[in-house]
């Protein structure tokens, strides 16, 4: 791996960059290869591009613009097995799941692909036609983060591409790789300008965000990181949709059947090792339950291989990075001190990569850090309650409102929870139910905007309102 070269993708043509960043394999902590670092001389040539290329783009059918969108997606699943490899290598999770991710990227572009965008007659009377035309705001900048860097960046550039609007995607310095792959498989299926694929260290984020030649930024990440993402896009007040962070509560009912649901509990919390912004990240459980699902979550915990994702039958890889291992580590050690009792995990494997148990901690307090703060990996608080409103007033409590689940056998007592429940998404009975189809919204300071189906389409268009007069104009 460590001899490929990956360039990135300007005006249809590789770019390899003056400059190189490196980057991390997490199973090991080494470097194993190395992605361009993009300049600012580079990054001008990209947004020079992409503002060349977007009249043409703007004007093209959009029929013709969905079917370009879904050979992307069509590409992606003809390529699936060798982008996997090097998604695993540089984000760390299994191959089986790092295929399901280049896969649902593919499937975000046929999906997104099939929806028309809609022109509304607002009036139309004897003196006046009113029409509603939605309109492509120009070059978005798209970025994306490392704990699905594929998935998500598809989510955004198959919608701003369908809207019309020209694309500059830039992953996470910490998960480059696949991405510029993706785009180097995508050179000859677009026109030139049209998609772009950069990568660079963290400064490359704020250059691509302030630069005057953009007109939108999507950005999916951290809450605190976003917050400066509008700090640079204020200047030229481009707009901004924003999928940051949340500290998404889960909600188990009285009546909840630990045995036939706490396995599809257990990976709503812990898959992808809980690096989800939608993971559950605390779960309120009835105090006549608790007892009794804390000892099946503890089982399954113990049973799970933690390895690195290439091994067979692994199914928790390490943490991507090694800043968001000692965030977790952290926490795992703030718990530890303060008298936390752990049910499993709660110790620092020894050995190369970033590695860490799934951990249980038993009812800590609300004002834990393990409970307040979103974690971002595989150490769950487990919260005892004896009143659903309790649980509910407990559960709304923070900055986040990204999503939330409930848990129970009477669906009409689970959906009359999840109707008092502060988030954009809540799920009963399931978790991480996503689909190009539903739209994908937060509260509170768990974003701004809306991803997919129609509605996150529309994020990257803006109203043309064309009134028509039909009385005769006076000569």
């Amino acid at each position: 791996m460590s001899e490929q070269r990956f360039s990135m993708t300007i005006q249809g043509r590789a770019v390899p960059g003056n400059a190189t960043i490196d980057v991390v394999n997490p199973a090991t902590g080494l470097v194993f290869a190395q992605a361009p670092d993009c300049t600012a001389a580079e990054l001008d040539a990209a947004i020079g591009a992409a503002r060349a290329a977007f009249p043409a783009w703007a004007a093209t059918p959009l029929a013709e613009r969905q079917n370009l969108v879904r050979a992307m997606g069509q590409r992606l699943f003809a390529h699936a097995d060798e982008l996997k490899v090097t998604l695993t290598r540089e984000q760390g999770k299994p191959l089986g799941d790092a295929a399901s991710e280049v896969k649902a990227a593919g499937y975000w572009c046929l999906s997104l692909a099939g929806i028309d965008i809609p022109q509304t007659v607002l009036d139309d009377n004897p003196t006046r036609r009113v029409e509603i035309n939605r309109v492509p705001l120009g070059v978005v900048g798209a970025i994306a983060p490392w704990n699905f860097p594929l998935t998500l960046a598809f989510w955004k550039v198959a919608a701003a591409l369908l809207a019309g609007n020209t694309v500059i995607l830039k992953p996470s310095p910490l998960t480059p790789l696949t991405t510029l792959q993706a785009g180097a498989l995508m050179r000859d299926l677009l026109p030139p300008g049209v998609f772009s694929v950069i990568s660079g260290s963290d400064g490359l984020g704020p250059m691509l965000t302030a630069h005057p030649g953009i007109d939108k930024i999507s950005f999916t990440g951290s809450t605190e990181t976003g917050r400066k993402v509008m700090r640079t896009a204020a200047d030229t007040l481009k707009r901004v949709t924003l999928e940051l962070g949340g500290n998404d509560p889960a909600i188990i009912l009285p009546d909840f059947k630990v045995e036939a649901n706490a396995e599809a509990l257990f990976w709503a919390a812990f898959g992808n090792n809980g690096q989800i912004c939608v993971a559950a990240k605390r779960l309120y459980i009835h105090e006549s339950v608790y007892a009794k699902l804390a000892g099946a979550l503890t089982d399954i915990a113990r049973s799970v291989k933690v390895g690195p994702g290439e091994d067979e039958g692994v199914r928790l890889g390490p943490i991507q990075n090694k800043q968001q291992y000692d965030r977790v580590t952290g926490l795992i050690e703030d718990s530890r001190e303060h008298g936390h009792h752990f049910l499993t995990g709660g110790y620092i494997p020894q050995g190369p990569g970033y590695f860490l148990p799934p951990t249980l901690i038993d009812n800590p307090p609300d004002d834990a850090r393990i409970v307040a703060e979103e974690q971002f990996g595989p150490v769950l608080p487990l919260l005892r309650y004896a009143s659903v409103e309790d649980a509910v007033a407990r559960a709304n409590s923070g900055i986040y409102g990204l999503a939330a689940s409930v848990w129970g056998t009477d669906l009409h007592a689970a959906k009359q929870v999840a109707d008092r429940l502060d988030a954009g998404t809540v799920w009963i009975n399931e978790a991480q139910a996503l689909s190009p189809m539903i739209p994908f919204a937060g509260h509170k300071q768990s974003g701004i905007g809306v991803e997919n189906a129609l509605s996150g389409i529309l994020e990257y268009t803006a109203y043309k309102v064309i009134t028509v007069p039909k009385t005769a104009v006076a000569a």
